[in-house]
């Protein structure tokens, strides 16, 4: 069910995003071709009016056809004047504009509902397992969520689980990584039911005491509407600045490893609706901010791309060649392709870590 929510949430991003792109081409006059969900070729298409719409079998995005968007296309009269590049500049950057415009309204609009109805996280833990710092050799026995409901049979709020799980030291001296001479006995409840785990503590020299390997989700306050479309406007600005720092620093190895890839995005997408719900539609509104971010990136043939050279052409005052355009869209394929395989290279090294139990 996970897998099916990941993928529904992927499929509405793409197609909002074509969608703005595919409304604004209709607003301004221009002759929409086709209007598709997912890459050729179509399992299923109707034709309403002049637009034929359907959905294809590749699901790797989505796009909108649109007359002339090739400068050397032969077209009949009567569709030649609504072709694309037969139209003012403005006309074009609208509508290239308007899918990143649109993903960037449906961020802002997730992360609202989200902060205004599930709230944003304080400071007060709650009983319940983080999603977040979950290691050994608590992560073999507990998921995120579980409510921790007494430590050797000693209840009580965070602090007291965390004085109780303290009492299990190790043998002799108290060095990095060694094991309790006892376990913990932990009752958690999951899913309505109650579980009882057995599990030795590791002493941590950096926080020099026993831990089991977990941390406490922290409790959400949900926001007033002004105050939510506030906290909505500045952590999307922190996602943009750290999503555009990132792609400049492409070239630093370390900084490298962090992209993701679209199996890496889905993997953890999946496992935050298995897990959190809240927290996977929070991720999917950063994806959606992602998308229009990377989408205006200027290099053909991302939107960013077409925009550009519009602008060129504005600023030129009369048309860019297309041949350099074309030159132009094999240097931003080449770029976007080597994000793709360096994303997808990292996602798998990830699935084969040994740490994550897939060996």
């Amino acid at each position: 069910m996970s897998w099916v929510l990941t993928i529904v949430g992927f499929a509405a991003l793409i197609v909002l995003h074509e969608l703005g792109h595919f409304a604004v081409a209709k607003a301004v006059g221009m002759r929409v071709e086709r209007f598709a969900l997912f890459f050729p070729p179509l399992l299923v298409k109707v034709r309403r009016g002049e637009t034929e719409y359907g959905i294809g079998a590749v699901p790797l995005g989505g796009y909108v056809k649109i007359s002339g968007m090739n400068p050397r296309e032969e077209l009949p009269p009567d569709v030649a004047q609504r072709a694309f590049f037969r139209q003012p500049v403005w006309k074009r950057v609208a509508v290239i504009a308007a899918g990143p415009t649109m993903n960037v309204i449906v961020a802002f609009a997730i992360l609202w509902v989200l902060f205004v109805v599930h709230g944003v996280p304080s400071d007060r833990p709650t009983s319940r397992v983080s999603a977040e710092g979950l290691r050994p050799p608590a992560a073999s026995i507990l998921q995120p969520g579980d409510r921790i409901v007494s430590v050797d049979g000693r209840r009580g709020g965070p602090k007291v689980i965390q004085q109780q799980v303290s009492t299990h030291r190790c043998r002799g001296s108290q060095t990095a990584g060694c094991r309790a001479a006892t376990p913990a006995r932990l009752v958690v409840e999951r899913d309505g039911r109650r579980l009882t785990f057995e599990v030795r503590p590791r002493y941590s020299a950096t926080v020099k005491r026993p831990l089991i390997g977990f941390g406490f989700a922290r409790e959400y306050v949900p926001q007033p509407p002004g105050k939510a479309a506030a906290v909505s406007v500045s952590y999307m600005w922190y996602v943009t600045s750290h999503t555009v720092s990132a792609m400049a620093r492409i070239f630093d190895p370390q900084q490298r490893k962090q992209i993701s890839g679209v199996v890496g995005i889905s993997t953890g997408l999946s496992q935050q609706f298995k897990f959190d719900t809240p927290q996977a539609i929070l991720i999917l509104g950063i994806i959606s901010l992602s998308l229009a971010i990377v989408n205006l990136f200027p290099f053909l043939p991302l939107d960013g791309g077409h925009i550009f050279w519009a602008l060129a052409e504005k600023v030129r005052g009369r048309a860019i060649p297309f041949s350099v355009m074309e030159r132009s869209m094999a240097i931003g394929f080449v770029l976007v392709l080597t994000l793709f395989v360096i994303g997808l290279t990292n996602d798998l090294g990830r699935l084969q870590d040994p740490a994550l139990g897939t060996r």
